[in-house]
Formats: C-alpha cells, sequence, structure tokens
C-alpha cells in the first residue's frame, strides 16, 4: 500500500495529464471539435467585441449625423456667401440696386462658357442685364424665361469686352480663355502697361458700363504681331460662382463709330 501509494506520487500528475489527452482526444472525436470551437469562442467572444467594427444601426446613425454635418456647413457657407453679397449690393444707390440671383444650373461641358440663374423676366431681368458678383465682372444676360436666365460668362470664348489700364488708361479688348484668366488684346503696339496694373471695363464698351472690375495684368507678351496682348488674372470666383448680382445694361452707350480704330481690326466688335 506504501508502495502504490509512493508511486501514485510520483507518477500520479503523468497520469491524469495523459488521461486528460486521451478524454479530451475522445470528446475530439465525438463531437466532430464543436465542443472545443464553442469553448474558444466563448473564451475569445471579449476579445472579438472589443475588435468589432460598429452594427449597421451605429453605421446609420453615423451616416445620417455626418450628412446633418455636411447639409449645415453647407447651409453656413451659403448664407456667409450671401450675406457678403448682400453687403455688396447695399453699398449701391437705393434707385440702381440690382437683384440678386443664385446660379442653379452649370454644365460640366460649358462650364466656363455659361450659367443658369434662378430669376427672369417675372423678377424684372431681360436680355442684356449685366451680371456682377463679389470681385467683378461676371458676364451678360443672354436669354431669359419668366423665372431663369442664362449668362454668356466673360471667360467664353465668344465673350469679348472693352476694358481699360486704371494707370495708363490704355485699352483693348478682353477675349475669354475658357479658364480663370483670359487675353488682353490691346489696341496699340507698345501700350503703357506692366504686370500688376487693374483692369476694369471701358467707356468705349459698348455692352457694359464703363469702370466695373475685371482683372489685373498677369503677364505681358510686347512683341506680339500685330498688336501686344497680356494674361488677366480674372477677380470673381467664376469658378465657383453661386450668388451673382444682376444689373440694367447701360442707358446710354457710345455708338460704335465713336469707338477707336485699333491695329488690329478685330478688336472692333468688342462688347
Amino acid at each position: 500500500m506504501v508502495i502504490l501509494r509512493r508511486w501514485w506520487e510520483r507518477k500520479g500528475l503523468q497520469v491524469g495529464l495523459i488521461a486528460l489527452v486521451l478524454s479530451s482526444a475522445w470528446i475530439l472525436r465525438q463531437t466532430q471539435g464543436a465542443l472545443l470551437l464553442e469553448m474558444y469562442q466563448t473564451i475569445t467572444r471579449p476579445l472579438q467585441m472589443l475588435q468589432a467594427g460598429p452594427t449597421p444601426e451605429e453605421r446609420l446613425k453615423d451616416a445620417r449625423a455626418l450628412e446633418l454635418r455636411s447639409r449645415i456647413a453647407d447651409l453656413e457657407s451659403q448664407n456667409k456667401k450671401l450675406q457678403n453679397l448682400l453687403g455688396y449690393v447695399e453699398k449701391e444707390p437705393i434707385t440702381s440696386r440690382p437683384i440678386t440671383s443664385r446660379v442653379v444650373g452649370r454644365s460640366a461641358d460649358h462650364w466656363w462658357q455659361q450659367i443658369t440663374l434662378d430669376r427672369g423676366s417675372n423678377s424684372g431681368i431681360q436680355e442684356g442685364y449685366i451680371v456682377r458678383a463679389e470681385g467683378g465682372l461676371v458676364g451678360l444676360v443672354e436669354s431669359v424665361t419668366p423665372n431663369t436666365s442664362r449668362v454668356l460668362l466673360i471667360s467664353d470664348l465668344k465673350s469679348q469686352v472693352g476694358v481699360t489700364i486704371g494707370r495708363t488708361s490704355a485699352k483693348g479688348v478682353l477675349r475669354g480663355d475658357s479658364s480663370a484668366e483670359a487675353v488682353l488684346e490691346f489696341y496699340e503696339k507698345v501700350p503703357n502697361v506692366k504686370v500688376g496694373d487693374y483692369v476694369s471695363t471701358s467707356t468705349y464698351s459698348q455692352k457694359f458700363p464703363a469702370g466695373v472690375a475685371v482683372g489685373r495684368i498677369k503677364s505681358l507678351d510686347l512683341k506680339k504681331l500685330p498688336a501686344s496682348v497680356a494674361k488677366v488674372e480674372l477677380f470673381p470666383p467664376i469658378r465657383s460662382l453661386d450668388w451673382v448680382s444682376v444689373y440694367p445694361k447701360p442707358e446710354n452707350p457710345i455708338p460704335a463709330t465713336e469707338n477707336p480704330q485699333p491695329t488690329n481690326p478685330e478688336p472692333q466688335k468688342s462688347n
């Protein structure tokens, strides 16, 4: 009996481990690993819950929250732009205050050519009305319906605007270039102009009032023939227009016969 007890003390642990292994193997065979898998899942479930992503309900709530934040940010941006525009409009005399309108249509294929406004003849807008934004001249109303207006932008390749250099009164024709810049063709071969000079509509313009800001000289080519040309950085945010102001067309435009004769015959078509 003493010998058996001593043997058990020495070999009992090993026997117990062997029995555990054999019983585990038998259980795995009988359950085809289901019990072990269940035990594994029970042990690891808390860790999986910590590592797992949000539930579908949580993702839906997050998506709704992001949508609301996006809408709030957009409304705040639009409100700020509208306040800036209204402040700009209020500087005008009451008798000549413009019609405030929002851009509601713009084609990707004609991004630099035209825009559609949410006001038309019912609001008093007519063809030939002047469109401006904070920064200066935007374009000309080309056609109207009772509730919309289509505007030809000054960045359109067909657009031509008679302009002048504020510092020296040098004059020329501004042509659209389908970008945030435009090409200025001078009447003179060697005009008195330099990079950084400000450009505005001239008194010779037949469709736009004089003195409306347009842009700034970005680069010059005084060797261009038959007349010098310049690249003009446009002031109005043509790339991202939202709100604009629409003004009546000039009442007494200067007759075409009073336009100066440019070196290049084409500028006679200036607007």
